[in-house]
């Protein structure tokens, strides 16, 4: 019987899965059921993505985290035949001040979790649902929560505070930061590929419909640009990133928005969908001749340039960067000023391994090391669980 780890990312309409088998964490299969609450469809691949499996349960609308939870466990029985799933690991979006490491998950663990609902309304109470759900689904099986905002635990006091008054400070306003599993992974994978930047100065540019930069300064991270929330920082697919909180107060006084409305606002209706009036997608931007789509596309790089210079200050100089996630890792345009715009901080991009996609993107002339890298998230949850639970015992 082959021992494995179900890697679970749960979202308000989506739940992706993967499963690893322990020891050395080789990828066994992966899906997701999207649609949850409209339209559900089941996806299962193989480890080379060849499609295993393709289904729309029926009544949709009343198809909920539990009920998809039920089927991934029933789907993976019948397709992992002499394959015995041990332990989960969980993506959580915060972990508060108190959680800077992955922790096996208990009652109390989910009640202090479910009061960190208010800082990551679009991610926290999915996560948490599909906790409880695989708690009566699979009572027996070990669960770890794996957070988002760990790894950026390591950033000096200084950059975690806000300038208010110090008693919000005790009460947990800080600056948390995001995308840390991203982060996490990218650094563990650095040192193979660039001795110099591990153990220096880098800044990786996470990049997708979330977006977010991390200053690290040998592997840890120091400064980020996502703060108190997901919604601050660079401008994203749907959020506003970084906004001057009386434009908040403005539009309360005289456009009677409340709390609600704001959040809708700053979360759902702004970014590059909100600008290009429309889409959210880089690569529908890119593709459209529409002026307000290239207006989008100008405030996304320009926003990363800003941003990109305050980390360099706060680490000091640059030795890499590194790009990863959906737009990172795909979109060369985006690469290419990016880079153009940086050249003041020593980068000099090879457009031609840029536009064929290469790992390394830098050229002789080049004082920073720039790379484009695919992050792998699921894999640095299946790491972080199985540290956990050491599952690795398990082997004989």
């Amino acid at each position: 019987m082959t021992e494995a780890l179900l890697v679970l990312n749960s979202g308000s309409s989506s739940l992706k899965f993967s499963v690893f088998q322990i020891g050395d964490l080789t990828l066994l299969v992966r899906g997701q059921i999207e649609g949850l609450g409209t339209a559900p469809r089941f996806l299962l691949r193989g480890s080379d993505d060849e499609l295993l499996e393709e289904s729309n349960p029926i009544d949709g609308a009343r198809f909920d985290h539990s009920q998809a939870m039920g089927l991934i466990i029933e789907r993976l029985r019948e397709q992992l035949v002499g394959v015995r799933i041990v332990g989960v690991g969980h993506r959580v979006v915060h972990g508060g001040v108190k959680y800077a490491t992955p922790i096996r998950v208990n009652e109390s663990v989910l009640e202090e979790l479910g009061r960190l609902i208010p800082l990551a309304p679009l991610h926290q109470p999915y996560s948490l649902a599909a906790i409880r759900s695989l708690s009566v689904t699979a009572p027996e099986l070990p669960q770890v929560a794996c957070f988002d905002t760990a790894f950026h635990r390591t950033q000096p006091p200084v950059a975690q505070w806000f300038g208010l008054p110090r008693s919000f400070t005790e009460q947990g306003l800080l600056r948390y930061g995001f995308h840390g599993i991203s982060y996490e992974y990218i650094a563990s994978v650095l040192p193979a590929m660039d001795p110099r930047a591990a153990s220096g100065r880098t800044i990786v540019a996470h990049l997708g419909n979330g977006a977010s930069l991390c200053a690290l300064s040998a592997g840890k991270s120091i400064a980020t640009t996502m703060s108190f929330t997901p919604v601050d920082g660079l401008v994203m697919g749907t959020r506003v990133g970084s906004l001057d909180p009386g434009v908040l107060l403005y539009l309360m006084a005289s456009h009677g928005m409340d709390a609600a409305s704001l959040e809708k606002l700053i979360y759902h209706d702004s970014g590059l969908l909100g600008v290009s009036g429309l889409s959210s997608d880089m690569r529908t931007l890119l593709a459209s001749t529409d002026s307000h789509a290239t207006e989008a596309i100008d405030l996304f790089v320009y926003r990363l340039g800003r941003e990109l210079g305050s980390l360099a200050a706060a680490l000091g100089g640059l030795d890499a960067l590194v790009f990863t996630g959906g737009i990172g890792a795909n979109a060369a345009v985006i690469r290419s000023r990016v880079c153009h715009d940086a050249a003041w901080l020593g980068l000099s991009l090879d457009e031609e391994s840029n536009q064929k996609g290469y790992r390394q993107l830098h050229d002789h002339r080049s004082e920073v090391t720039i790379w484009s890298i695919a992050t792998n998230e699921e894999l640095m949850i299946a790491q972080q669980t199985q540290r956990v639970l050491r599952l690795s015992d398990l082997l004989v």
